[in-house]
């Protein structure tokens, strides 16, 4: 479908190609959800109802939109342009269409989560501009992946970093919050810089804004723009040391928006890794190995540093930087799989991948929204004060140990599907040469390290936060009301395990998006690979249904009957009390301890002192070495070059405005 329309000296056509209209009409739904409620903030409660009813009824459409194109074959396209200036072009292909069921699908539950979270009268005005921010940055992801040349890309990504930076500082009173949303402002912005300049590259040398003239660069061009693209969209993926503004920014965001922002906004990272290697059309398995010895340092680390966390959001933002890190081992063993002509370990890899894409952005989104219920009703995000919460709260401590055992990759869960694919991807690479089996053994190992450590640390979650008695007053008399927010919870929950009880489908989704990758290899089956996986997650579904079933007939033996219930044994202590459970600091003490030298542990107790020491305390905290080492080289050097550089600030518009007249002088004489 297309028109043309000359109004005065203004030409504009615009092309909707083939059901591209569904798509821009689903996008139009939601931004109408983010406006209205502008004008209807004085109703607070109606001013929610209709943000979301857009935001969600958009969600929807274009949810269902996404699923119908990821099954179908070809591509879908769409072009505006205006004075013949500014053209952009869209595209939706089964890449597009796989990220597309993502972000739909986690912004859908996160604006039905959102009608209980905001619940402050108060800030009717900001939650209105909170709502119109939301639409915008749901618009903008869906843009990013189905944009179809450079100038569209970097208008939509740009349009998603501002919009995203807003929803950051909505708490702008805090200021431990605006300074989580600058730094998440600047390294957006250098990162943007970073892509800007890949696409700079590929400009110079191929004369035009389409990304089909990627192609056509030199081998060594293309390792330099490859190289820049990935440290460009790295860092909105948040990959080490990339990663920095990530535990910041997410603890400060309300929490259904970190669960969209670390369940899909930073997946567009990822989209454009892929994207970069498919334009590129260069399969070196040098790509593969930047990749992973990426993905194996972010993995490792981001869940050593979530180890040592005491705020539980913030634990759950240094698990973001370690899944990344496993989608992009398997990236990375797709990519070297193939350069070395392996179809089956190339399939593997980049379908576990994929596919962790998926399922990071459904338990995640849901471990975050379980956070939000906690944080919401208790007050507190700090591990060390809550306890006992699943007495009180057991759908919220129900739907989060589900969400804990699928992202430590336990069947059967879906961590367990995406992760197993990208070991047997591992396995198959074994087999190759020297450089390419040291390769898929470290990719193996980092696997199995980051699964214990993660499996570890939420074993501390749980334990520490819903299992024992109430550290504090905060987790005393708390309960969990609220259906908009516990909905979404239950669907997560539950996707959770029909992906992984019954994986087929939803491995074939990820085998449909990297068809549009161009290996030729989209239509290869995984058999055997498929049954195999199905048969695991089905074995253990069977062992967990028959504990559970074992659980509810002891409970309905013993209903009725008088039972003798006691504390917990305090090692014989006759009146044991909260002082003696264990904390997230003492439980995490022994593993951080071995990775001391990349976690620098810092702790601070006061000498004990006399025959009677008075009350003291302890604290630890594990320092980002990323963090530390960009304030040491980069933000201390700067800060004191903009110190000696104060003079310059003289307050005198006459002397600005030579200033202004120097550089036009300059410009004019070297341009």
């Amino acid at each position: 479908m297309g028109f043309e329309t000359n109004s005065f000296p203004i030409r504009t056509v615009i092309f909707f190609g083939e059901h591209m209209d569904l798509l821009f009409v689903s996008m139009a739904i939601i931004l109408c959800g983010g406006i209205l409620p502008l004008f209807f903030w004085r109703q607070f409660s109606a001013m929610k109802v209709i943000g979301i009813f857009g935001i969600g009824t958009g969600c929807l459409l274009g949810l269902s939109d996404a699923v119908t194109k990821l099954w179908q074959t070809g591509h879908y396209s769409a072009a505006f342009s205006y004075l013949n200036v500014l053209s952009l072009s869209f595209k939706i292909d089964a890449l597009s269409a796989f990220f597309l069921v993502a972000i739909f699908s986690v912004s859908l539950l996160a604006a039905l989560y959102s009608y209980h979270y905001m619940d402050k009268p108060r800030q009717a005005a900001r939650t209105a501009a909170h709502y119109l921010f939301f639409s915008l940055l749901v618009v903008s992801m869906a843009l990013v992946v189905t944009a179809d040349n450079m100038i569209t890309f970097m208008l939509c990504w740009e349009s998603m970093s501002l919009s995203s930076f807003f929803l950051v500082i909505y708490n702008y009173e805090v200021a431990a919050n605006r300074k989580a949303g600058y730094l998440y402002f600047v390294f957006s912005q250098v990162g943007a810089l970073f892509i800007l300049a890949a696409f700079a590259l590929i400009y110079s040398q191929g004369g035009g804004f389409g990304f089909t003239t990627a192609a056509a660069l030199p081998d060594g061009l293309k390792m330099g723009v490859f190289i820049l693209a990935f440290v460009g969209f790295g860092s909105k993926a948040g990959v080490f040391p990339f990663h920095v503004w990530l535990p910041h920014a997410h603890p400060a965001a309300s929490s259904h928006i970190s669960a969209v922002m670390s369940g899909v906004m930073i997946k567009t990272g990822i989209y454009g890794i892929l994207r970069m290697y498919d334009i590129l059309n260069w399969h070196t398995p040098v790509f593969g190995y930047i990749v992973l010895v990426a993905g194996m340092i972010s993995g490792i680390l981001g869940v050593v540093y979530a180890l040592g966390q005491h705020d539980i959001k913030r634990l759950l933002a240094y698990h973001s930087v370690e899944n990344i890190g496993i989608i992009l081992i398997g990236i990375g063993i797709g990519m070297i799989g193939v350069a070395a002509g392996k179809p089956i370990m190339a399939v593997l890899g980049f379908a576990g991948g994929l596919l962790h894409v998926l399922n990071h952005a459904i338990f995640k989104s849901l471990l975050f929204m379980g956070a939000g219920m906690v944080l919401h009703k208790t007050g507190t995000g700090s591990i060390d004060l809550l306890g006992g919460l699943i007495k009180r709260m057991k759908i919220t401590g129900t739907t989060f140990l589900i969400g804990s055992l699928a992202i430590s990759g336990l069947p059967p869960f879906n961590g367990f599907v995406s992760e197993f694919l990208i070991y047997l991807g591992g396995f198959r690479g074994v087999a190759l040469g020297r450089v390419d089996f040291a390769a898929a053994m470290l990719a193996i190992i980092s696997l199995a390290i980051i699964g214990g450590l993660a499996l570890a640390c939420f074993t501390k979650v749980v334990g520490v936060v819903f299992q024992g008695e109430p550290r504090s007053e905060h987790a005393v008399n708390v309960d969990e009301n609220g259906p908009s927010m516990l909905i979404p919870m239950l669907i997560l929950a539950a996707t959770c395990i029909t992906i992984g009880v019954f994986p087929s489908a939803f491995m074939m989704m990820a085998v449909k998006g990297i068809s549009a990758l161009k290996l030729g290899y989209g239509q290869l089956p995984l058999e055997p690979f498929m049954p195999l996986t199905a048969n695991i997650t089905r074995v253990a579904a069977l062992f967990l249904t028959t504990f559970m079933v074992i659980l509810t007939l002891r409970t309905l033996f013993y209903r009725g009957k008088i039972i003798t219930r006691s504390g917990t044994w305090g090692c014989g202590f006759t009146q044991p009390t909260v002082k003696m459970q264990y904390t997230g600091s003492s439980y995490a003490a022994s593993m951080l301890e071995f990775f001391r030298p990349v976690a620098p542990l810092e702790e601070t107790h006061p000498a004990i002192q006399g025959r009677f020491p008075a009350k003291t305390h302890y604290h630890s905290h594990v320092n980002d070495a990323a963090e530390l080492q960009l304030e040491r080289v980069i933000v201390r050097p700067v800060l004191w070059l903009f110190d000696r550089l104060r003079w310059l600030q003289h307050g005198d518009i006459h002397l600005y405005i030579g200033y202004i007249l120097l550089a036009i002088i300059l410009l004019l004489f070297f341009v």
